[in-house]
């Protein structure tokens, strides 16, 4: 064996309940390349491993490494020219994003979540154009770019069968649209639209080429109810099963979303899916913002997952989760930025804070509202049990792999920080990415004193600079023109369908 041992003032090594957190004073975790063989004061390791080399973070604390849970892209809607509409018509002013080469769209977002403190990411790739090669391909670009930059990866090309602008069929919509609009969108939307049978294959070639794969996963995700059919949905959980693999799926994201389901199905979504055999540990459901009691109490009974964007659902005027309810019933709860947080960023810290103080509801009791603690389980242990790594990272305990990020907790909290607050409560609360020093995957300190270790972050932004300063491409004018002219439609598609839900 080849013992290291890192080193802190403090290193939490996981939550033992939403009040308390497990810290270790002067502690270390021993490694052997990159699996923890233990955690405990570092005058004990020390003794234990003598000749150990040792990494020392005198004013730091060391967590385990963040995971955000739910993730798409890298420049962000807004920096492609989409602002922020309810999420219905921003499906519809997506269509007028620039072009970006995935190689560089991908490092850009793994940038600001690593400076962040994230170590692993489920990345849940939206629709690509081509033949099934060539999205093979194209998601092979995102996986390779995460592995340049030495991220964790739960990866899943999202599967959608059906309903691909509005919650209603393709070749009738578009029916709908005057003149030439109607068929130039269809033609647009048949660009997207493998074969239900053609995007299995696509999870099929990546699953099999990154079989072994220490920091990359393959999973499924059935993109939303409104999506996929139901024979589609449980041909992947079937699939799921068969290979051990977790499957993510936007559910309940918005009302209309709410009452798609109710106008298709008779009863909720989420009791839709149980009635189907969908549910459990296994399938994480991505907002979740407009289940009810019943819902909850389902999800509970059945160990399903819910991932919380907290600032995408602020961002597209989705609502607020019911957060503090899910944790009454003891629903593991992933913390994801989505597209982006609320600094159009994916600063982890950040979207810790969102959703610790979003929950606080008036009054004296705080029996049910978010603790920091809570929070950082959302962002650590619970994201990870999202992913393909589910039972390898999450907590800084033996036999887990070792990532990590060290915070100077003495910059986060400079000039005062009195120690009536507990220091992690103090630091979650005040660190920014500044003060993140360095980010361990498997041992490996990929990023430190804000460098990254495998990629040069200032030319990968100054090559997408020069990509993007050229003038739109006559394909990208003709989504704008595209996007800008099926807006008022499908608002029209839209008028009217809640009255009476």
């Amino acid at each position: 064996m080849t013992i290291e041992l890192v080193r802190a003032r403090q290193v939490v090594t996981g939550i033992r309940d939403r009040f308390t957190a497990e810290v270790l004073d002067d502690a270390a975790v021993a490694h052997d390349a990159g699996r923890i063989v233990a955690v405990d004061s570092f005058a004990t390791l020390r003794a234990q491993h003598p000749d150990a080399p040792v990494q020392h973070f005198p004013r730091h604390m060391l967590l385990p490494g963040f995971v955000n849970a739910h993730h798409h892209v890298g420049l962000t809607p807004l920096q492609l020219g989409s602002p922020d509409h309810p999420l219905e018509l921003w499906f519809a002013s997506r269509l007028s994003s620039r072009d970006i080469d995935p190689v560089l769209d991908t490092l850009y977002g793994a940038f600001e979540m690593v400076a962040s403190g994230v170590t692993c990411v489920q990345h849940l790739h939206p629709r690509m154009a081509g033949p099934a090669e060539g999205v093979v391909a194209g998601c092979m670009k995102v996986l390779g770019a995460y592995s340049r930059i030495g991220m964790r990866a739960s990866f899943a090309y999202s599967v959608r069968e059906q309903n691909r602008l509005v919650y209603g069929d393709d070749t009738a919509f578009c029916a709908t649209l005057p003149g030439d609009l109607g068929p130039e969108m269809l033609a647009h939307l048949r660009r997207f639209s493998l074969s239900f049978n053609d995007q299995m294959a696509v999870y099929a070639a990546l699953r099999d080429a990154h079989a072994g794969s220490p920091r990359t996963r393959i999973q499924l995700a059935p993109a939303n109810l409104h999506w996929v059919t139901d024979d589609g949905l449980m041909t992947m959980v079937e699939q799921a099963r068969s290979d051990d693999v977790p499957l993510h799926m936007h559910l309940l994201e918005t009302p209309f979303q709410r009452e798609y389901a109710r106008r298709r199905t008779g009863t909720t979504a989420v009791r839709h899916l149980h009635r189907l055999g969908a549910l459990g540990p296994s399938m994480t459901l991505g907002h979740a913002v407009w289940v009810d009691e019943g819902d909850i109490e389902l999800l509970a009974h059945t160990g399903t997952c819910v991932c919380h964007n907290c600032s995408s659902n602020l961002r597209l005027r989705s609502g607020t989760a019911p957060v503090n309810a899910m944790a009454r019933h003891g629903i593991v709860t992933a913390l994801g930025i989505d597209e982006a947080g609320l600094n159009d960023d994916r600063d982890m810290l950040q979207e810790m804070r969102l959703a610790l103080r979003i929950h606080r509801r008036p009054g004296l009791d705080a029996a049910d509202v978010p603790t920091c603690a809570q929070v950082l389980r959302m962002a650590t242990e619970h994201g990870a049990a999202t992913t393909g790594f589910r039972h390898q990272i999450g907590r800084l305990a033996p036999g887990l792999r070792f990532d990590a990020v060290a915070i100077d907790a003495n910059a986060a909290t400079w000039p005062y920080q009195d120690d009536q607050v507990a220091p992690l409560d103090a630091l979650l609360q005040r660190a920014k990415p500044q003060h993140v020093d360095t980010v361990f995957v498997d041992g490996d300190p990929i990023y430190a004193k804000g460098r990254f270790k495998y990629v040069d972050r200032d030319a990968v932004l100054a090559e997408i600079a020069q990509m993007l300063s050229r003038p739109p491409s006559g394909a990208e004018l003709r989504r704008r023109h595209l996007a800008e002219a099926v807006m008022p439609h499908v608002r029209a598609f839209y008028d009217g369908y809640l009255q009476g839900a």
